[in-house]
């Protein structure tokens, strides 16, 4: 994505936000371009992610035009003097609507010719794919952006508004070893394959492997960082959050709406559940209920003395 610079007014700003707003000081202000919050000018506008009493200081430092902060800081008229404050209840969700609407250029889609692509895919005319691509005999739904580099396995089913960044592996083979009567190895046949749903995002240099004989799946509205391991017929939950590094064993299943931190590790089998968070380099070896938030090696609940 390229930042692009216009002259935007506040309510153009506000219109984008999407939620009530107040807004203290003057209305008749521009602004062209996004800025950290301590490194603004007033041509900036930028967002404040921080209560009282630090979130007051960084406001009344910030040198920006126009910063939206949350809507339980309290002002006094010098605070706005020379900045347009815009309040509302989650600045960075109102901050990134503005950023998408007003400074992000969207990308010009299309297939690119160093791109091979197999006979047999059935590939929507507005899906974008970057060189170097290989694009096995499978299906990709609108609007989806597949980056450079990278290699989709025949069998894939790909839904509308994907992102696949560069690098990464969708349905290659898992690790199904399995020793003889010799103790050597012998592979499983693995012949499931990956279906991922609409407006998922997966980062660079991740690997998804495809099932041994069912699916590995990924729900609507799933994110998941660079550098993760999704292991065969796992099954992650509508807008989850894989977070990089993160490794996820074959036949776990994670619920919706759950988080997987940072370098986290989920044994073959687990399942974690509904609107879990699993902590930063967590090993989870058992069964997570609903709502729980478990971190450490092996993984417990906070209080848990085993």
């Amino acid at each position: 994505m390229q930042v692009r610079k216009n002259k935007i007014s506040v309510d153009e700003l506000l219109n984008s936000i999407g939620e009530a707003v107040k807004v203290l000081g003057k209305k008749d202000r521009y602004v062209s371009v996004p800025s950290p919050i301590d490194k603004a000018s007033s041509e900036s506008v930028t967002f404040c992610n921080k209560k009282a009493p630090e979130g007051l200081q960084m406001v009344r430092n910030s040198k920006a035009g126009v910063v939206i902060c949350y809507d339980d800081l309290t002002f006094t008229e010098d605070d706005f003097k020379n900045k347009t404050l815009i309040l509302v209840s989650n600045p960075t969700l109102a901050f990134l609507r503005i950023m998408k609407r007003h400074f992000v250029e969207a990308m010009k889609h299309g297939i690119s010719p160093q791109a091979v692509i197999d006979e047999g895919a059935k590939i929507h005319p507005s899906v974008h794919i970057g060189p170097n691509s290989y694009i096995g005999r499978c299906e990709i739904g609108e609007n989806t952006v597949i980056h450079g580099n990278v290699y989709i396995y025949p069998g894939a089913v790909i839904g509308r508004k994907v992102v696949i960044q560069a690098g990464t592996v969708i349905g290659a083979e898992g690790m199904g070893f399995h020793r003889n009567e010799k103790g050597e190895l012998e592979q499983f046949p693995q012949i499931g394959g990956v279906i991922i749903e609409d407006d998922v995002e997966i980062g660079s240099n991740a690997s998804i492997m495809r099932g041994a004989m069912g699916n590995t799946i990924i729900r609507q509205g799933t994110k998941i960082g660079h550098l993760c391991t999704i292991d065969h017929e796992v099954v992650i939950g509508k807008h989850c959050v894989i977070v990089v590094h993160s490794m996820l064993g074959g036949h776990s299943w994670i619920g919706d709406y759950s988080k997987v931190s940072l370098g986290a590790c989920i044994r073959n089998g687990v399942k974690i559940g509904k609107n879990v968070v699993v902590g930063m380099g967590a090993v989870v070896t058992r069964d997570v209920e609903d709502g729980k938030t478990v971190f450490g090696v092996p993984a417990k609940e906070q209080g848990e003395t085993r």
